[in-house]
This record gives C-alpha cells, structure tokens and sequence, in this order.
C-alpha cells in the first residue's frame, strides 16, 4: 500500500466517521445524560464492534450476507428493531435536568452497560459488514501481505472514530448544563429519540443489493 493510496484512505474513513450515524447520536444523548465518562465507554463499545464487523467482513460474512436474502433481512430486523428500543426508551426517559453537580442521576448506568449498548450500536447494522466488505479491497496491495496492510487500515479506522466520538461526547458534555430544565431535558429526550426510531425504520427499508 501506497503513501498515496493510505492518504486517500483517511480521507475516505473522515468522511465517513464525521456523517451522523446511531453512533454519534448514542454518545451524544449518553453525554448530555450521563456525562463524558459514560459516553466515551459507549464510543469504546462501538468501536470494539466495528472492529469485530471488519474481522468478520475478512472471514467472509460479508460475502454470505451478500449471497443471503434471508441472513441479511435477519441482521436487519434485529438492528432495527434495537435502534427503534433505543428510541421509545429515549422518548420515554425521565425529563430530569442534567446536574451540574457531577451527583449520579436517575439516568446512570453502569461503565459495562454503556459499553455493551455501544456495542449493540455498532454492530446493529447489517450493511457495515458489505461496507467493510467492499470498502478495504479497494486499498488493498494484491501483491503486498494482506494482514498487515489489513492491521493498518483497521486500526486507523478505529482510531479516528474514537477520536471523533470522544469529542463529540466532551462537547456535548460541556454543552449539558445549559440544558438544566426538565423542558428542554424532555425536548432532548424527544428529538433524540425520534432520531433513533427513525434510523431504524430507515434500517427496515435498506435493501442488500443496493
């Protein structure tokens, strides 16, 4: 692989990682809830699952989901449907100002919880595993070793994520205390959650082949 190849890559990946997703959405509804620390363990939730969808495209599950009407519309309606969860449990979330205080709220949960819901996250979407499937051949030396060259677009991959993930979940963070009514906690609540449902019904209507 190419210096140039690597750095048309990285371009790639940022525009990919700075589109809004669940993902980004998750970290930054856990921040103004929950506080950075929660937020980031989400974001290390998420990343660990693409890393898992990069392993499995390159074991070949890509390519069986691609193959397979049946599997993929199953990967599909089991990420929309825990994206639609993630949105009537959002909507529904108890309308308390964020403490400015740094006090536990009604709304924490564990480190592990917030990890294990970044992870759901991050693997709910079936089209990650064609992505990935498709997106690294292309930056791909054929006559180079393919594991190293696969280490490196990972781990760059999963570190810009986590980059942007992190800072976005620290901005948000910050930007929590003006959000010190129930008002405007239960507007949050609202869009966000909406946000979510809306994912997942786009989710349901993602076709393999397109």
């Amino acid at each position: 692989m190419t210096l140039s190849t690597y750095l048309l890559y990285i371009a790639a990946v940022a525009v990919l990682i700075l589109s809004p997703g669940p993902t980004m959405l998750m970290c930054i509804t856990n921040a103004i809830h929950r506080g950075a620390g929660m937020a980031i363990c989400s974001a290390l939730g998420s990343v660990t699952a693409v890393l898992g969808v990069m392993l499995l495209s390159a074991m070949g599950l890509g390519a069986l989901l691609a193959a397979s009407e049946t599997a993929f519309t199953l990967l599909k309606i089991g990420g929309a449907a825990y994206l639609i969860y993630l949105g009537i449990k959002t909507w529904r979330s108890p309308s308390v100002g964020f403490q400015t205080t740094g006090k536990p709220g009604p709304l924490l949960v564990t480190r592990s919880n917030s990890f294990i819901q970044g992870l759901m996250v991050g693997g709910s979407n079936p089209k990650a595993l064609l992505f990935f499937a498709a997106f690294f051949p292309q930056f791909l030396t054929p006559q180079a070793a393919w594991a190293p060259q696969f280490a490196v677009l990972a781990s760059t991959f999963v570190t810009m994520e986590l980059c942007v993930l992190s800072l976005c979940a620290l901005s948000a963070a910050r930007l929590a205390p003006l959000l010190a009514s129930g008002a405007r906690i239960r507007w949050v609540n609202r869009v966000c959650g909406s946000l979510f449902a809306t994912m997942g019904g786009v989710l349901l209507m993602v076709r393999r082949h397109a």
